[in-house]
């Protein structure tokens, strides 16, 4: 199999455990690769598509792992029953469809002991809705791939962090091994408003000054979440 780096990534973050559920599993690849790994002993390949799922029947019976990898029609985590899957991948979706597996699902996910999680857009409002239903964002990953930025959250049940708007729309903390690819992120972030703010600098209508006190307003969030980063960089490596 030819995995993405995201998908490498995402495997890389997986927990040993019993049984891994992989959410709109497409190809089936994630569980093949838990399974053949020895990470998760069995696997559950989940899609809402007979397409998605044709696919990953192929590839399961390629590798020969029919025995140890079941396919499941299912919108979301609806035919997941609370306690079958200790682990769960969901990813390559918007926050927004994620944010309703999660809320229909509700039951099977706080049971499964990690949820890897990367939601394609709204991650602002991902994380809010997260740490307000009592999901614990144990950690961040970040990696850019064909020129795109992708983040995955490792979250479990249980009592959150206090975040303010700066977290909620960059994170809160940040692998060791991630942290240039954020600060090159934060950078083109600050870079971007910074741009756009001079392009709106000579304009005086009541519209690009209500875009300039937003763009102001982003422009500090992308600053506190840099100077943050920094800091706990420097911080890191004072303890090695």
């Amino acid at each position: 199999m030819d995995l993405s780096k995201r998908l490498q990534t995402i495997i890389s973050l997986v927990e040993p455990g019993e049984m891994i559920a992989d959410i709109g599993t497409d190809h089936g690849y994630v569980p093949i690769a838990l399974v053949r790994r020895g990470i998760c002993r069995k696997g559950l390949a989940m899609d809402v598509g007979n397409g998605p799922l044709e696919r990953a029947r192929e590839h399961i019976h390629a590798h020969s792992m029919e025995n140890v990898i079941e396919t499941r029609l299912s919108d979301g985590l609806h035919m997941l029953q609370p306690g079958e899957a200790d682990r769960i991948v969901i990813a390559g979706m918007g926050g927004p469809l994620m944010q309703r597996i999660l809320e229909e699902g509700e039951a099977a996910a706080r049971a499964a002991g990690q949820l890897i999680l990367s939601p394609q857009s709204g991650l602002r409002e991902f994380r809010r809705f997260l740490t307000e239903n009592h999901y614990y964002i144990q950690n961040e990953a970040m990696l850019r791939e064909d020129g795109k930025d992708y983040t995955i959250l490792i979250v479990h049940d249980g009592e959150p962090e206090v975040y303010d708007e700066s977290d909620y729309t960059y994170g809160k903390r940040i692998r060791e091994e991630d942290i240039p690819v954020k600060i090159d992120y934060l950078k083109r972030e600050i870079a971007l408003r910074e741009s756009l703010l001079d392009k709106l600098h000579a304009k005086n209508t009541e519209k690009a000054a209500i875009r300039r006190e937003e763009l102001t307003g982003e422009l500090r969030l992308a600053q506190t979440a840099h100077s943050r980063l920094l800091a706990s960089e420097i911080e890191e490596n004072g303890k090695k």
